[in-house]
């Protein structure tokens, strides 16, 4: 199921990055459209690797004689899941929309920021925190020791958040990348949902996330002196202000 979904949802994560390229900013989206194409892609690249944490958790939910309950409260173990790494949307909307403005307003400084944005990324991969969180993602008993507790009509849901949480703090600078890269660049997300995966599933998992993290920060000392490395800072051909038509000096603006 988990599988199947995170398909459905690469799909038409494709389709809309087709219609609508990598660039600077929040490509014109107000709050509730950011965020609907958010949690389509976070369904699209972090489903894959929660398949071994939560087919544990799912095993448990079999034990249920009613299908129709089965489903529904797998369902809302992924709205669980789905609610806190749509909380954590609504901060990666203020950084798309600052970093567009940074774009903007000041280009010659947005590639030192975008710089600073990958250092620190890389740098956080390094960290006992991104340790803790990972060990956490990878680790089924841990997990089921903890929301076996969980009672009441809401627990599932509450199970979804407790993971979402920990997947938030394991990967919200791999997210950060994703911003500073272009929301929609579809390079990009395949690229760091496949780095996700590995580190997750893979049982060198903990010694490749650290080997990103070098890699985010080798990067990062490439922005400053080739800034069309992070779209998401770098308002390139086919934006809005490379597409305005050429005046001359003397016409009148209209």
């Amino acid at each position: 199921m988990l599988l199947a979904l995170a398909l459905v949802a690469w799909y038409f994560t494709v389709q809309a990055a087709m219609a609508m390229p990598a660039g600077p900013g929040t490509m014109g989206l107000g709050l509730g459209g950011f965020l609907a194409g958010w949690v389509l892609m976070m369904t699209a690249m972090m489903f894959p690797a929660l398949a071994p944490l939560l087919t544990a958790y799912l095993r448990t939910i079999r034990a249920v004689r009613s299908g129709w309950v089965r489903i529904g409260r797998t369902t809302a173990l992924f709205v669980g899941y789905l609610l806190a790494w749509a909380l954590f949307g609504v901060l990666a909307y203020g950084a798309a929309a600052l970093m567009g403005r940074v774009a903007e307003e000041k280009p010659a400084a947005a590639p030192w920021i975008g710089a600073t944005v990958l250092a620190a990324a890389g740098l956080y991969q390094l960290t006992p925190m991104k340790n803790y969180c990972l060990r956490h993602c990878r680790s089924p008993i841990s997990f089921l020791l903890h929301v076996s507790n969980y009672k009441g009509p809401l627990r599932d849901i509450r199970v979804g958040m407790y993971h979402g949480t920990y997947c938030v703090g394991c990967c919200w600078g791999m997210m950060a990348v994703l911003v500073a890269v272009g929301t929609m660049n579809l390079a990009w997300m395949v690229v760091i949902a496949l780095a996700i995966l590995l580190e997750k599933t893979w049982s060198h998992g903990v010694q490749f996330s650290k080997a990103v993290g070098v890699a985010l920060i080798v990067f990062a000392f490439l922005v400053p002196v080739n800034p069309s490395l992070l779209p998401g800072l770098y308002p390139g051909p086919g934006t809005v202000q490379d597409m305005e038509p050429d005046m001359p000096a003397d016409m009148p603006a209209m």
